[in-house]
Parts: C-alpha cells; structure tokens; sequence
C-alpha cells in the first residue's frame, strides 16, 4: 500500500474489485427500514431487487444515515497504526453528515494520540460516479507517492474539472424523501417530466425533457460535451436499468473511443431518493487518474 491510504464510502458505487485492486477502504452508510431495523448499504448492495421493492412499496418511507464515528474509527486506527497517512474522502456534505462523522472519528484518534492529525477529510461536492472518481484520483496520487495533503488538494483540483448527470424517470421519490431542494419548482408543472439533476453540494435541477427517449439523448449530448472538453475517463450508472445503462456505455464508448473507467449500479442510499429509473453519465479529465 501506498504511504497515503485512501478511505471513501459506498455511495461512489465503486465495482468491489475496483476498489480493492486500488487500495480504497469503503464504510458503508445505512438505510432505516420504518424504524424497524437499519441495515448497511454495503450488505444491501447484494440484493437490489428485492430492497428497491420494499422502497417502493413502504407505508412509511426509508431514510438514511451516515456512518457512526464508530465505523470511521474502526477504518482509520489500523491504517494509522500501520503508519499510513489516510486522506478520506466522502459524498457530499450538502446530502450527507458522512464527512461531519469522519471528521469527529479523526479528532479522537487524534485526543487519544493515535494519529488522528494524520488524516485528512475531503468534501467531494458530488456524490456517485463522481465521488468514486474522485476516490480513483487520489488513489492514483496516493500511489505516485505524494503526501496526504497534496493528495488532499489532487482532490479538489479533480472536483473542479468533474462534471456528471443524471436523468429520474419522477421527482416523486425526492419528494418524499425530502431532497427535492431546488427542483421543487417543477413539482406543479407536470407529473410527465423527465428531470435531469446534477450535483453541486446538493442535488441540483439541470434540465427537464418529456420522454425517456430524450432524456437518453441528453446523456449522450452531454457525455459528448464532457469529450470535448478533454474529460475522457467516464463512466455510467444507473438504478435498475441494465439495459439502457448498456446502450448508453455503447453510445459513449463510441464517443470516447475508450471503456468506462466503471459501470456500475447506484445502491439504496441514493436511490431512496431518486428512485429506481435512474440513468448517469459524467466525467473528468484521464489525467487525475494516470
């Protein structure tokens, strides 16, 4: 392992194999059932089908939370142990107490002298793909050999250069779960919008079209801007919706001349949210991750 270790968190999505060939630690976040029992995303991630009807179907809707102090402690003390620097980097803070509880989780190993200080907690002001690229970023920076703050500002300067999409078949589930933040103007128009939303520390209303045939041409539109600009490693998610997933890689695999970086499928954390339908693109430049 590289002197810096990197920690991130399940809502980057990262493929398990990916994650482990580059060295990055998951704590997982939680969904709460109707307070009958909160389970880790981590384990939930294993049986999508199932988990994403019981969302559908609750009389009273799930929420989510971040990881305890606890778990942030238990990810950090034996890397710090080992004598690794530890750069973590997390969903955004505008969706999420993940990087307040990892923060706190790095103050008391630092009041019982067990390195704390040694640890440095990154907002990615994204959350998905996006965040688990920036997690890829400082991997890549990590094994180079940098230290733990340049790692930390490799970060920051990815994030700048990061954009990614994502097209909802119904506001509905933001609605409900109480993320509807700036996309609440919409609610009144028509309950036949396809949103597409964005996140910039909160989830953010890009553009809304009619059809899902749009609303799929406007990922391609905007994995092609993402081309142009030279930010060519990219990758595609999506909530139950393998085959549309599958196309849209094709489209972008021809756009890009290259594979996603990832293609993977957003778990319940986010989909409480967003509802199954989702549908993401988004990219940054190859650069941060070579």
């Amino acid at each position: 392992m590289a002197r810096v270790a990197v920690v991130s968190d399940t809502t980057g999505y990262l493929p398990t194999e990916l994650a482990e060939a580059n060295e990055i630690a998951i704590v997982s976040l939680y969904v709460n059932f109707g307070g009958e029992r909160t389970e880790p995303e981590a384990e939930l991630m294993e049986r999508l089908d199932s988990v994403y009807d019981e969302i559908r179907s609750a009389d009273e809707w799930p929420t989510t939370s971040q990881p305890s102090v606890g778990d942030f402690v238990s990810a950090y003390e034996p890397l710090l142990g080992e004598g690794h620097d530890i750069v973590s980097v997390h969903i955004s803070a505008g969706l999420s107490g993940t990087c307040d509880a990892a923060r706190q989780a790095a103050e008391t190993l630092e009041r019982e002298g067990k390195g704390g200080e040694r640890v440095r907690v990154v907002d990615s002001a994204t959350g998905a793909g996006g965040a688990g690229l920036l997690a890829l970023a400082a991997a890549s920076h990590a094994r180079a050999g940098a230290t733990a703050d340049e790692v930390a500002e490799r970060v920051r300067e990815a994030r700048e250069q990061l954009k990614i999409w994502f097209a909802i078949d119904t506001l509905e589930f933001l609605k409900r779960s109480g993320r509807i933040g700036a996309a609440s103007a919409w609610i009144g128009s028509t309950l036949k919008i396809k949103p597409i939303l964005t996140v910039e520390s909160e989830i953010t209303p890009v553009e809304r079209v009619r059809t899902a045939a749009r609303a799929f041409e406007r990922m391609v539109d905007y994995a092609r801007q993402r081309h142009d600009s030279g930010a060519d490693a990219w990758v595609v998610q999506h909530i139950r919706s393998r085959e549309q997933a599958g196309e849209l890689a094709d489209r972008c695999r021809e756009i890009f001349d290259s594979e996603p970086v990832f293609l993977s499928e957003v778990g319940p954390v986010l989909g409480v949210h967003t509802g199954p339908g989702l549908l993401g693109v988004g990219g940054l430049p190859r650069r941060f991750l070579d």
